[in-house]
């Protein structure tokens, strides 16, 4: 009896060793999105008064924890059931994520014309103040759930040849660190300039010590948001690049004498334009119509 039960201990610790380094492979595959994913919610959970950005943080945080129930069960189905559809999702995810990438530099080195819309110059009551924060909630979750269906993919593509319990438990673990990760970054990033007013703020002095590290803090935040989402164009192309280098044979073995950072970078910026390219054609012809 007592063997017995120090055999299931064995296995649960051997178990848990396999989770810990499968979820660090797993993590790993999944920087690029994270990166991305931060640059996008440090971006959306900017811009709201003071008092309520930690507010709405918690709302989409819960919104994300949402998202990853709802998308951990299916994805498990497919791994258990279709796991040959788990390469299919994660390639097209690698297409979509190549066109985010090559979507952002054509943005960069050919400008769009946005439309410019005036805003009426008038106060806002407090229940208009919540409806537009509910509204841009809204949108952030929705941008969450597309970021996390990729984050669960590449995920479940790092573990998709273990036990399904390993699966299981390493996307958790990959999926709920994305979550808890990337929006308490967001949080220390959105506060920034607030900890910088309030260094500013903290004596009468004039460009004494505190005023010179509350400016930097204040001047800082648009340039941090903005490195994030270069450093997050580059991830997509790196990480939708691996995924198809790993996953297509042809892919694979081409240029085996150069670095493989170089290889994945090419090709995932080749696919994304080709997609680009593929999709404003499309548009273009719908237009017409």
């Amino acid at each position: 009896m007592a063997s017995g039960f120090f055999a299931i201990l064995d296995d649960v610790a051997a178990l848990l060793d396999d989770v810990a380094a499968m979820s660090k492979i797993a993590t790993k595959k999944t920087a690029g999105i994270l990166g991305d994913d931060l640059a996008v919610n440090a971006e959306k959970a900017s811009g709201f008064v003071s008092q309520r950005e930690l507010p709405v943080l918690w709302a989409i945080t819960k919104g994300s924890l949402l998202n990853k129930i709802i998308i951990l069960p299916i994805a498990f189905l497919l791994s258990a059931f279709l796991p040959w559809a788990v390469t299919v999702v994660l390639v097209l995810g690698g297409i979509y994520l190549a066109f985010e990438g090559a979507e952002k530099i054509h943005e960069f080195f050919v400008p769009h014309e946005h439309e410019h819309i005036t805003a009426e110059s008038k106060i806002m009551t407090k229940e208009e103040i919540l409806e537009l924060e509910k509204t841009k909630v809204k949108s952030a979750i929705v941008t969450d759930f597309i970021l996390s269906i990729e984050i669960v993919i590449i995920a479940l593509g790092a573990v998709i040849k273990e036990p399904l319990v390993t699966q299981i438990a390493v996307v958790s673990v990959v999926a709920l660190l994305a979550t808890v990760g990337v929006y308490g970054i967001v949080a220390l990033i959105v506060r920034m300039d607030e900890f910088g007013t309030r260094l500013i703020n903290l004596n009468e002095q004039e460009n004494s010590i505190s005023d010179k590290i509350g400016r930097f803090f204040v001047n800082a935040l648009p340039k941090v948001i903005k490195a994030l989402s270069v450093i997050g164009t580059i991830a997509l192309l790196l990480v939708s690049g691996g995924i198809f280098v790993h996953n297509i044979d042809f892919l694979h073995h081409l240029l085996p004498n150069v670095p493989s950072i170089i290889v994945e970078f090419l090709v995932g910026l080749i696919i994304g334009f080709a997609a680009l390219l593929l999709f404003n054609g499309v548009k273009s012809i719908f237009k017409k119509k």
